[in-house]
């Protein structure tokens, strides 16, 4: 399919919303050209409650999560990954509910920094946050009522996990698959290989609705899905065709790719395509002296 994207969404920040049987989102008011309308928090549950993603350290969201809570248990927090837009407030709402904080880990790059590279990345990582419970690929985790599977998605962030709400076809997909804009996938906190990898291991599933951690639900992931895979690939091939045109530096690719791209968001774009070139060069369609690097100069294979 063509990927269309859905930028129509309301935030109704400080209150929540019904996003499906037994589910409640709240959307952090913390809009950028990177959260879009703000991050979602979602409750899962109606007696015994899961939380999931609580979102950074902000007093008026935890007071409404805390509204949305309503005085009912709350057995578990799940955070997706350690971006500060998404966990820090963990730590916070589990002191007040006594719940476990559950995730795959702490932060961590999808590779060790190269000698000389700083990671531009750094401000997001929530580097403090520690779980209580670090979750495998494919574990249960069981609540009063629902049940939610947790499944390793790296790409966005190394420790990238989305979690399954078991009987219902409804999957918390975080910022793995959003329906309003592709995911950032930004080297060395993230990777592209893992990323189409993890693209995979979703349209393997039959999942009928997806609730993203930012902006609305993709109705139809199937071929939502593939359309995101279509688009990555078509991204590589226009990589591919500047280095074969004689683009050496990844600014002049940037320049030439994401010409109609707000400009705000070229350096998120460029280390989108230093992404696909380490991908590239892994594989031998491109390359370059040493390392992937965003300041190297790159070569058709």
């Amino acid at each position: 399919m063509a990927l269309e994207f859905d930028t129509q969404f309301a935030p109704a920040y400080g209150r929540a919303v019904e996003a499906g049987p037994g589910v409640l989102r709240l959307t952090v008011n913390n809009p950028s050209p990177f959260t879009f309308h703000g991050t979602n928090s979602y409750v899962v549950g109606t007696s015994s409650l899961a939380v999931i993603d609580p979102g950074p350290d902000d007093d008026a969201h935890l007071e409404a999560l805390l509204k949305a809570i309503d005085g009912r248990p709350v057995s578990h927090i799940l955070v997706s990954h350690t971006h500060r837009d998404h966990s820090p407030l963990a730590a916070r709402l589990a002191e007040i509910t006594g719940a476990l904080v559950c995730a795959e880990g702490p932060h961590r790059p999808a590779r060790p920094l190269r000698i000389g590279e700083t990671n531009p990345l750094d401000a997001s990582a929530d580097t403090d946050f520690k779980p209580d419970l670090t979750l495998k690929d494919n574990e249960l985790i069981e609540g009063d009522g629902w049940e939610l599977r947790a499944i390793h998605t790296p790409g966005h962030a190394a420790n990238h996990t989305v979690f399954a709400l078991e009987g219902t076809g409804i999957m918390f997909s975080a910022d793995h698959v959003m329906a309003w804009s592709t995911t950032i996938v930004a080297p060395p906190d993230g990777a592209m290989a893992d990323y189409m990898r993890s693209l995979d291991a979703l349209l393997a599933r039959d999942d009928q609705l997806l609730l993203p951690g930012h902006g609305g639900p993709v109705t139809r992931p199937a071929p939502f899905l593939r359309g995101l895979k279509a688009h990555r690939k078509m991204r590589e091939r226009a990589i591919l065709e500047r280095v074969t045109r004689g683009d050496r530096s990844i600014g002049d690719m940037v320049r030439a790719i994401y010409r109609d791209t707000d400009p705000r968001l070229h350096g998120a774009a460029a280390l989108s395509v230093l992404a696909h070139l380490e991908d590239l060069v892994s594989r031998s369609a491109v390359v370059t002296e040493g390392a992937p690097a965003i300041d190297g100069l790159y070569f058709p294979g």
